[in-house]
């Protein structure tokens, strides 16, 4: 084990020398260059890659940081503690993964799992981010260290007892939090305070302590009711726990993008820290996902360093300053680095980093803070008065957001001029292979101005079809049988013209249910063609700015973003090749656009899944379902009120997409 920069320390509470100076606290940071051999099986490029943790050892080092800090190298977890909260079947299968025996088959089985990429580093990466977070914590129980910071991948908060789900393998705070509390009862930690603030909810780590009271788990994310990843339920405020653990599992769901820093302190202050209070903690254990940092690709949140240094330096108050932070998700380079600059700082007591957070919560934040307090008052007695209307009148306002998130009346950036600006877009083929990085102006929204000068038809063949609820996505609202409102788009401009067309695409519904409809599929049409098969598609000519908007609902995005999901270079690329998947949007259903062919000269557009997602499809992974009610009567409503069917007959076409096998 290497260690560098040793010093004599003490408890944050007891941080004074004999002569009165203040003493250095001892900070542990791990960083193990091995956990680098994961990466992608053919080298293409991938959101969690090794420059993550590399960008932010390197930042560290050239701010002088980590010569004050205790550098641990890499420590491999033992199959016992990983199995405190995974199955032994999944332990031996992350084990397995690397070894030649499993070659051939380790890319069939990243396949079968939830945004997993497997290859011959795998297994080693994973057992070393573990057992690194598993040292350090077990060095600041002990009184060896102070705090710590464990700089790891893959990430964890996501996996599961018996499955590896959102970028992780095994939960690594998870198996620490365990080991403290089953396997080193003599250092007498009974009480462990675990806060994830990445900006994707802690899934796995809530359900490995659900009936645990000597865990409370607070999670603070992104959650749109259930369609931000991982979707579903699991993240909401209702989830409170289950028998003795019932009350130690807080949620706080954000219902739409573009949170920062006023609506990550307002949680802190009248959630987090007094709960935080009457639970004393022994330990906090931090699952640091910096993800919700401004400019990140997938968070599409704004917490900025001086935001992520504050929430930290509150949380220090607590357990004697004894911190573990595990880096979980982040994948804007720059901001990961100087978010986790910012906070070594505050592990270290340096003066915290400039910075304010003058600006407002949202309307929405309020809401959910107040909806939480409501919720867990049962509970924690401290969050039983009612909040100040005198406070919650301090706020930004923000438009009924259901599906999208974006904000149509804000204050000015408080994070203008921090970070740069996401620079490149990710366009890829069917095949997953990307074909352009190409660059987009981020300084301003004026890709808005260009893309508005171009047309596009835009071929729709579930409920956009009836033209009501697709002027939900460009006019916002909801319309009859909806039971969810959408934002719109920036430009509320009707379509410029209506046909109706067919093309020799199969039709077919999937998933469990959706946010806007209940239980029931939603319709996807396949991007290859095929003879034998017919769908029918209401054609819009709109802008591509227009359809931009459309992709960002669709997807579960902002539409109030710097750049575009799809530009002037992408289309030209999918006029070329046909079809094109979107990174951007990969967390979202309709992430690949498909080019049917041209009208009066103009592209004819339609959004679906990706061929991989197809074969999920048939091979059962994601499941095939007919569609809600709800949802099958707009398709037919569309069909009949465009002259296509009588009712009759559109009712026999979409059960016959329904009920065909695929």
């Amino acid at each position: 084990m290497a260690m560098s920069g040793e010093s004599s320390g003490c408890n944050c509470g007891d941080s004074v020398g004999k002569l009165g100076e203040k003493r250095q606290r001892k900070v542990g940071l791990v960083y193990d260059e091995k956990m680098c051999k994961h990466d992608t099986p053919d080298g293409e490029d991938h959101p969690e890659c090794p420059d993550r943790i590399r960008i932010i050892w390197d930042t560290l080092q050239l701010a002088g940081v980590s010569q004050r800090c205790v550098v641990l190298s890499g420590s491999k977890a033992e199959d016992t503690h990983l199995q405190l909260v995974h199955t032994k079947d999944h332990v031996n299968l992350v084990k397995s993964i690397s070894t030649k025996k499993k070659d051939y088959r380790r890319n069939k089985i990243a396949s079968q799992l939830n945004s997993i990429y497997l290859n011959g580093g795998s297994s080693e990466a994973a057992y070393l981010a573990a057992g690194s977070v598993v040292e350090v914590t077990e060095k600041v129980a002990e009184g060896e260290l102070d705090c710590g910071f464990a700089i790891v991948r893959p990430p964890g908060h996501h996996a599961e007892a018996d499955e590896a789900m959102g970028f992780c393998l095994f939960n690594n705070v998870a198996v620490a939090a365990s080991y403290l509390l089953n396997e080193r009862a003599d250092l007498g930690v009974k009480k462990i305070l675990i806060v994830d603030w990445d900006v994707h909810h802690g899934n796995g780590t809530q359900k490995m302590f659900w009936k645990d009271p000597r865990v409370l788990f607070f999670s603070v994310h992104r959650h749109e009711h259930g369609s931000f990843y991982p979707a579903g339920d699991d993240g909401d405020y209702n989830m409170v726990g289950e028998g003795p653990g019932e009350g130690f599992n807080i949620n706080v769901p954000w219902e739409q993008g573009r949170c920062g820093d006023p609506d990550y302190l307002a949680a802190w202050d009248h959630i987090l820290i007094p709960v935080a209070k009457e639970f004393n903690p022994d330990i906090i254990l931090l699952s640091a996902g910096f993800d919700a940092a401004i400019n990140d690709p997938l968070g599409g949140c704004r917490v900025t360093p001086y935001g992520y240094s504050v929430m930290l330096k509150k949380l220090m108050e607590f357990a004697q300053g004894k911190i573990v932070m595990a880096l979980e998700g982040g994948y804007n380079l720059d901001s990961i680095a100087k978010s986790s600059l910012a906070c070594v700082k505050v592990l270290l007591e340096d003066e915290p980093i400039q910075g304010s957070s003058e600006a407002y919560p949202f309307e929405s934040t309020w809401r959910v803070i107040q909806a939480v307090r409501k919720r867990l008052c049962a509970y924690w007695p401290s969050l039983a008065d009612e909040l100040s209307w005198k406070l919650i009148d301090q706020k930004t306002p923000t438009p009924v957001i259901i599906i999208s998130s974006s904000s149509d009346s804000e204050t000015e950036d408080y994070a203008n001029g921090i970070l740069d600006q996401m620079s490149k877009l990710n366009i890829e083929n069917d095949e997953g292979t990307l074909v352009e990085n190409h660059q987009v102006d981020t300084a301003s929204t004026s890709w808005r101005a260009d893309l508005t000068k171009v047309d596009v038809w835009y071929a729709t063949f579930g409920s956009n079809m009836w033209k009501p609820r697709f002027l939900c996505y460009i006019q916002g609202g909801q319309a009859e049988g909806m039971k969810r409102a959408y934002v719109g788009s920036k430009d509320t401009s009707p379509p410029k013209g209506i046909m109706w067309e067919t093309y020799p695409h199969r039709l077919f519904f999937g998933r469990e249910s959706t946010a806007t409809w209940g239980l029931g599929g939603a319709a996807f049409t396949s991007p290859l063609t095929n003879s034998n098969e017919q769908t029918h598609m209401c054609l819009y000519k709109i802008t591509l700015e227009q359809f931009n908007d459309v992709l960002f609902q669709e997807n579960g995005m902002n539409v109030d973003a710097d750049f575009p999901l799809f530009d002037l270079a992408a289309l030209q690329l999918v006029e070329n090749k046909g079809s094109g998947s979107l990174k951007a949007a990969s967390d979202g259903w309709y992430d690949n656009v498909v080019c049917l062919g041209k009208e009066l000269n103009i592209p004819i557009l339609t959004m679906t899944c990706t061929l991989s997602t197809v074969e999920k499809f048939k091979s059962g992974e994601i499941p095939v379902r007919p569609p809600a009610k709800a949802y099958a009567d707009t398709l037919v409503r569309g069909l009949v009120e465009g002259g296509r069917f009588s009712k009759e007959e559109a009712e026999a076409y979409i059960d016959s997409a329904a009920s065909k096998p695929l």
